[in-house]
Parts: C-alpha cells; sequence; structure tokens
C-alpha cells in the first residue's frame, strides 16, 4: 500500500513537473499564414486583388486610348499647321501625365488598402493570442520567420486561426 502511494505520489509530482515545463517551452506562429488563409484576410486579398484588376484594366484602356491618339497625331503631322500640331501634342503630354499620376494614385490607394487591412487583422489578433496564452500557460509566442528549426507539436498557427476565423469574418476595408 505505501507502494502503490509512493507511486501515485510520484507520478502526480512528474506530471505537474512535466506541464510546468511545457508552459516554459515558447511556442511559435506563422503570422504569415494567419494573414492570408484566416478568412477574414481571404476576404481581404480577394477584394483588393478584384479591385486591383479592374482598376488595372481601366488604365490600360485610357493608355490604349492615349496610344490612338498619338498615332493619330502623327498621321496628322503634315496636314496641320505647327502651332496646331505643338498644342495637340502638349495636350497629349497631359493627358500621359495625368494618366501617370492616376496610376500612381491608384497603386497607392491599393498598397494603403493593404496596409489598413493587414493592421487591422494584427490588432484584432493580439487580444486572441492573449487569451490563448492565458488558457494553456504559454509564456511567450515567436514568430516563425525568426526560427531556425523547431518541433511542429509547437506551433499554434492552426489553433488561432480557428478563434480567428470565429471571431473575425471580414474586415472593412472601405
Amino acid at each position: 500500500m505505501k507502494n502503490c502511494s509512493k507511486i501515485i505520489i510520484t507520478f502526480f509530482i512528474v506530471f505537474l513537473t512535466q506541464q510546468s515545463l511545457l508552459a516554459d517551452v515558447p511556442r511559435y506562429i506563422d503570422v504569415k499564414y494567419l494573414l492570408n488563409k484566416s478568412v477574414a484576410g481571404e476576404k481581404a486579398q480577394n477584394y483588393l486583388k478584384k479591385k486591383f484588376k479592374d482598376g488595372e484594366k481601366s488604365l490600360k484602356d485610357k493608355e490604349k486610348s492615349i496610344l490612338e491618339e498619338e498615332k493619330k497625331l502623327i498621321q496628322q503631322k503634315k496636314l496641320i499647321s505647327a502651332d496646331e500640331y505643338k498644342k495637340k501634342v502638349n495636350a497629349l503630354r497631359k493627358k500621359v501625365s495625368n494618366l501617370q499620376k492616376e496610376k500612381n494614385n491608384f497603386l497607392e490607394s491599393i498598397s494603403s488598402q493593404r496596409s489598413k487591412a493587414r493592421s487591422e487583422l494584427l490588432k484584432n489578433l493580439n487580444p486572441i493570442l492573449k487569451d490563448y496564452m492565458i488558457e494553456k500557460k504559454i509564456r511567450m509566442v515567436i514568430h516563425k520567420k525568426d526560427l531556425i528549426v523547431a518541433d511542429e507539436n509547437l506551433d499554434i498557427t492552426k489553433d488561432i486561426i480557428n478563434i480567428l476565423n470565429k471571431k473575425l469574418t471580414s474586415l472593412k476595408l472601405n
């Protein structure tokens, strides 16, 4: 009977020691995967891809229009006066300049929205990570990109993505 109780006490002490040791082992998370594969992240990416494609198509159409106008102007060069030709060339240059500005503004807008979506997703991720750490008694979480080699059992990405998908299904990008 004494041996049985000693074994149970020893087992209990070993179990508690292992649990406390596991709490001291840092876990890691793949933030890039979270941003790309979470429900909200995928929706934001799809929205931005569609917006980029539509904007790019519109800009290419405008570019084609300007090229057509340039071809017509070159054909008319000998038929119109030098002053008229200069005016049309200057007007064409102005259109090209405006198109470049529009293109830059468009790319900046997409970049800004992408950055905003990323920061909003990360802002929502922090409290989830903190709660998870408290619940699982984890003392440290490291970004996967900062690791060289680690045991896959220490990866908490899938657990966090499941919680994130339940709490955040979309982002406001407008």
